[in-house]
């Protein structure tokens, strides 16, 4: 299974980023993906509320959501959208992950659950629960032969989400990421390869990187990594790119037979 990861520099003007993600889009199409996934935060990157709330609207009349789906169906791909932001309400907002299919159709929708609530320094602080609501449910969906467990950056500190993934049959998690530098340098190799030997599952994270019109700095790094905790494929810097890998998903059975720890649940006190 040819799958590819869009590394983005997301800026505040919806238009031209869902310009240069259909560009890098149909670049990973041509060279064979059949599922494509983009970042956290895809069309829109914006730290000033009044800015972001006159900026983004409602699902049914996002124009990501529509331009997206138009270009899935063009390409016939599976592409997940890492999330947009999408209004939900007066100054509240969805931190909103989709997968559109290869007919264009919706397949899923999950918003992040656990939120970026978390004070790194005394110059940099973030209360992502100020603006968004947390979803309430986990999420699996198909592309192509493969379960795929949804999730959006900070989730990706819960291990017990991805065990419930593994143990609902996920063969692929995807970690759409906005990691700010500090952590992306401390925890992003080490966590992303952590949840991928814990399940034994392929892990596909798309990442934001460099300095953006906002201010904030992302990490970037986008990777790949199999089921054995092995790095398939890496940007080893925070510019725009695209990275590629074949899945072969014996390997997902090959990995938990050796070490089926996703699947161990002994009770203790």
């Amino acid at each position: 299974m040819k799958t590819a990861c869009v590394q983005l520099r997301s800026s505040a003007d919806i238009d031209r980023n869902i310009a240069q993600v259909s560009e890098m889009v149909r670049e990973a199409a041509s060279r064979g993906a059949a599922l494509i996934i983009t970042p956290e935060m895809t069309h829109i990157l914006q730290r000033s509320p009044k800015r972001l709330f006159a900026a983004i609207t409602e699902e049914s009349n996002d124009k990501g959501v529509k331009a997206f789906a138009a270009l899935a169906d063009e390409l016939s791909v599976d592409l997940i959208i890492g999330s947009l932001a999408i209004k939900t309400g007066d100054k509240r907002a969805a931190n909103r992950c989709f997968h559109f299919g290869p007919d264009g159709q919706i397949k899923a929708r999950y918003d992040k659950i656990h939120l970026f609530d978390v004070t790194l320094s005394r110059k940099e602080s973030w209360k992502e629960s100020s603006l968004y609501d947390a979803g309430k449910k986990a999420v699996l969906t198909r592309a192509g032969d493969a379960t795929v467990g949804l999730s959006v950056c900070y989730d990706l500190r819960f291990p017990h989400l991805y065990r419930r993934y593994a143990q609902s049959g996920a063969d692929i998690l995807t970690v759409p990421a906005a990691f700010t530098v500090p952590t992306g340098q401390a925890h992003w190799h080490a966590l992303l390869q952590a949840r991928a030997i814990e399940t034994g599952s392929f892990v596909l994270a798309p990442a934001q990187g460099g300095t953006h019109e906002d201010g904030r700095r992302t990490y970037g790094r986008s990777l790949i990594i199999g089921p054995w905790g092995d790095i398939m494929a890496e940007l080893d810097h925070d510019e725009p790119g695209i990275i590629a890998a074949d899945l072969d998903l014996t390997e997902i059975g090959s990995a938990r037979a050796k070490i089926p720890a996703w699947n161990h649940n002994p009770d203790f006190d």
